[in-house]
């Protein structure tokens, strides 16, 4: 039995699967984003706002420290063992790490908004309703 699911309900994703696909953490609909990388307002199947979750620079502080880490490091690598040009370096290096940025932080955003509705996290000092 997966973790991953162990915990959600009838019809709600998994986590890996709410944040690999985008998914309303809880209906499950393809709803969560509303462009590349901003939340929609709420969802259109079931109407969750979005809104109430701040997921905050996390993900970007993250995700940029992740993939500035393995390109850097694949350049290095790449450099020392085949010394191309500067070109090179720049043509392959440049869209990648854009790629996986934006990639990465559209996966660690929705995670990180499917955690907080799963965990039904809230402010620091709020009070239950």
């Amino acid at each position: 039995m997966s973790s991953d699911s162990s915990d959600t309900q009838e019809g709600q994703p998994g986590l890996g699967q709410a944040a690999l696909r985008g998914l309303c953490p809880r209906c499950g609909a393809n709803t969560l984003f509303g462009g590349m990388l901003a939340f929609a307002d709420k969802c259109r199947a079931c109407g969750l706002d979005f809104w109430r979750f701040n997921v905050g620079d996390g993900p970007a502080a993250l995700v940029t420290l992740a993939v500035g880490t393995i390109t850097v490091g694949l350049a290095i690598w790449l450099q020392l063992s085949v010394e191309p040009p500067l070109w090179v370096h720049a043509l392959l290096w440049v869209p990648l790490t854009f790629a996986l940025v934006i990639g990465g932080l559209r996966v660690a955003k929705a995670w990180l908004l499917a955690s907080e509705y799963r965990n039904n996290a809230r402010e620091a000092g709020s009070k239950d309703l």
